[in-house]
């Protein structure tokens, strides 16, 4: 049987290399506690507003896009985020993604009490896709994006990469 270790891949199979996307900051508003439902224990947050900014695109986040969220009481948060992006030449991108906040008690604590918490205390990933009809920004139909972030008392702030 054939060696199946990583080092015996071509190179562009032994590592994951990435681009710099944007820094996406959000507001969201007091969420709306659904509870502790059949399946879950569910809340929405509804997004007031933010920004985003990085080399190739920048402008604001609109309102009224949602994360649902669904939490365990192992201290897991699962997130399902979209809303709707605004570049500062005007044309309009759709986002969304998925995404896992794992806290440890002490950052659940800090969070509920709207405490600030360091991002290297938890961990929050995401993994945002685009859609727009816009062709200049047409480039992000096709991009696999991956985020790390870090949640604010007032909202997360993501650094997105573009996988390439």
């Amino acid at each position: 049987m054939k060696d199946q270790s990583i080092e015996n891949l071509p190179l562009v199979l032994q590592e994951i290399k990435t681009r710099p996307l944007m820094v996406l900051r959000l507001s969201v508003g007091k969420p709306q506690v659904i509870g502790h439902t059949p399946t879950v224990n569910r809340l929405i947050g509804v997004l007031d507003n933010g920004t985003f900014e990085g080399e190739r695109l920048s402008g604001i986040v609109l309102p009224g896009g949602s994360d649902w969220q669904s939490t365990s009481d192992q201290g897991i948060t699962l997130l399902d985020c979209r809303f709707s992006l605004k570049t500062t030449d005007g044309e309009l991108i759709s986002i969304k993604y998925k995404g896992i906040r794992a806290n440890p008690p002490a950052v659940i604590s800090s969070l509920e009490k709207g405490e600030p918490i360091r991002p290297e205390d938890y961990y929050l990933r995401i993994s945002p896709v685009f859609e727009t009809a816009s062709e200049k920004y047409s480039w992000l139909n096709k991009v696999v994006a991956i985020g790390i972030g870090d949640r604010q008392p007032d909202g997360p702030v993501y650094s997105v990469f573009e996988v390439l």
